[in-house]
């Protein structure tokens, strides 16, 4: 029986920007910022985002190795290589994310909320096939998940239509009776 073991750790990011003119008359932006680790309430002072990224990383890294300490080396190899490689997927995408994010705030949000929503759909997927396998039959769970929004406006408007359709004919049949 596999057990699973589940740890959380939160960040809160806050920056700051200072925008001033130096001696030589150029314009210039200074960012600052904190970052706390929730969980233990520690916080680190920057003004180098790198050193931001280095107190995640070693809280991250901590909370992995306490994770995996009581796992075969083998184990640990694998769990550790497969949080590697989420993490190189966070470096690589987190870059155009900001960029996209400053550049376009409402567009990038949409996008989140569709990847959100195809992942929610995969997990359906997977969660409907499980019950399938273990109960023999098949629980479709797109009833029970949200609808993405163009899911909801798809419906709204498949019901105006029908409304509109019914109002037509409540008004034929009024006009057939007055006649």
């Amino acid at each position: 029986m596999s057990s699973k073991k589940e740890e959380t750790a939160s960040f809160v990011l806050r920056l700051s920007q200072k925008i001033f003119e130096a001696e030589t008359g150029e314009h210039q932006i200074e960012w600052r910022g904190n970052i706390r680790h929730v969980q233990s309430g520690e916080e680190v002072r920057f003004s180098n985002f790198e050193d931001a990224e280095s107190f995640v990383q070693k809280k991250l890294t901590s909370m992995t190795m306490k994770a995996v300490e009581d796992k075969p080396d083998e184990a640990q190899k694998g769990i550790l290589s497969k949080s590697f490689d989420f993490w190189k997927k966070v470096a690589t995408a987190t870059p155009k994310l900001v960029m996209d994010s400053i550049k376009d705030p409402k567009k990038q949000a949409e996008h989140l909320q569709d990847q959100i929503q195809e992942q929610i759909h995969q997990i359906s997927d997977a969660i409907g096939q499980k019950l399938e396998d273990t109960i023999g039959s098949k629980i479709e769970l797109d009833n029970i998940l949200p609808a993405s929004k163009a899911e909801i406006i798809d419906k709204l408007d498949q019901l105006t239509s029908r409304l509109e359709a019914i109002e037509s004919k409540l008004d034929k049949l009024k006009s057939t009776k007055k006649g």
